[in-house]
């Protein structure tokens, strides 16, 4: 099964990786798509799975708050933050960390490679190595990313995360294209 051309090798990227109309206001670097991290998983012939925009899906286009991009953008991920630990979005967020978990079941069990999953670092939501809280950068992970973190962890699934900004975006993609090449070798 599957013996065409695909490389049977995909990654997981944070929904805004691939769609910068989706974060939060003034918070912006591109106006459509990080085109270079995209080049370089496509050169290295992976496949790209966008995981959902929990911001997006639970708190909407303004978060919540028109105003948001007012204030300074870790004041502002502070107050997404606290809304996505709210219970009604929490409820929601499990149903999209069920959704990631099971596509990443479902290409493994298909005897897929997933190379990675790689969210935004600095995102109250999708951070993996820094997340904003107390008004401020930390290091620690985004509640999104926690939660599909401990759910792959549940189901004995083991497979690398990482954390990209804008200044070292495509040198952590390659990183991470590069160990997973020479871990199939």
């Amino acid at each position: 099964m599957f013996s065409d051309q695909r490389s049977k090798r995909v990654i997981f990227l944070a929904h805004c990786i691939l769609n910068q109309n989706a974060i939060s206001d003034g918070t912006a670097d591109y106006p459509a798509a990080h085109r270079e991290v995209v080049q370089a998983i496509l050169d290295a012939q992976v496949g790209i799975v966008q995981m959902p925009c929990p911001e997006l899906c639970c708190l909407g286009l303004d978060r919540g708050d028109p105003l948001g991009a007012e204030r300074p953008i870790v004041v502002e991920n502070t107050r997404i933050r606290r809304e996505m630990e709210r219970s009604e979005a929490r409820l929601w967020m499990e149903e999209l960390v069920r959704q990631v978990t099971g596509q990443v079941l479902e290409y493994r069990r298909n005897g897929f490679d997933v190379v990675g999953i790689v969210g935004m670092d600095r995102s109250p939501c999708c951070g993996v190595n820094t997340t904003s809280d107390e008004n401020r950068e930390l290091t620690g992970q985004g509640v999104f990313i926690a939660a599909v973190q401990a759910a792959m962890a549940g189901l004995g699934i083991r497979i690398p995360f990482i954390g990209i900004k804008t200044e070292n975006a495509v040198e952590r993609i390659e990183k991470l294209l590069d160990a997973e090449c020479a871990d199939q070798e």
